[in-house]
């Protein structure tokens, strides 16, 4: 049996699918991955969720995540606001939200990721909260045909949109993924927040309808 076609049941099942979907994201080459965040981000452009946003949150890859950053130059031509999470200080593993320029000043957290330094991002005047935001990107380790998301296994993302589970505003949930990252089926935990889609560097999946 592949890991396209294994359910996860049990948290031992989940930790070697995981396993195996970072090890694949890893051993694509630089070409293989700069190809593949070319077509993703040509499959941005087209979704609609994306050009009628003002205000964007995505993320800088690491590990051999897919890359969402050439999608950057388009949006900064159409005068889109565009966010990056930040780990927030002092909290049960949440995240803020906060603004991205090319004059912004980076440092690298706990996990090696570049982000807006503490200070800048503590000024209130540099972050949005989650529920202003209009879209947001959401990187994954693998989803499936529903367009079901496997996160790291933080919870960072859950916890910072547990709001989303109430009534009230919310952005669109965009999850980027490679391709090779697709399972056949997930299983869906109670905390899970769902996403509105998930885009690849060939397809876009959508969560099936019911009702």
């Amino acid at each position: 049996m592949t890991f396209r076609e294994m359910t996860p049941t049990s948290p031992s099942d989940k930790t070697a699918i995981r396993r195996e979907l970072k090890r694949r994201r890893r051993i694509l080459s630089a070409e293989q991955q700069k190809q593949a965040a070319l077509a993703l981000c040509q499959r941005l452009r087209k979704l609609p969720e994306i050009c009628r946003a003002r205000r964007i949150s995505l993320y800088l890859p690491v590990n051999g995540e897919i890359d969402p950053t050439p999608l950057i130059p388009w949006l900064r031509q159409r005068r889109v606001a565009i966010y990056l999470p930040v780990l927030r200080p002092f909290s049960d593993n949440s995240l803020w939200f906060v603004a991205y320029g090319d004059t912004t000043p980076m440092v690298k957290n706990r996990f090696g990721i570049a982000e807006p330094c503490p200070r800048f991002a503590a000024q209130r005047r540099n972050r949005l909260p989650a529920w202003a935001l209009d879209t947001l990107m959401v990187p994954l380790v693998g989803f499936d045909q529903h367009a079901n998301r496997m996160g790291m296994g933080g919870g960072f993302y859950d916890r910072s949109l547990a709001f989303m589970r109430r009534p009230g505003p919310a952005p669109t949930l965009i999850g980027v993924a490679h391709a090779c990252q697709q399972v056949d089926t997930l299983p869906i935990e109670p905390w899970d927040i769902p996403l509105n889609a998930v885009v690849s560097d060939t397809g876009v999946v959508r969560p099936t309808k019911t009702g």
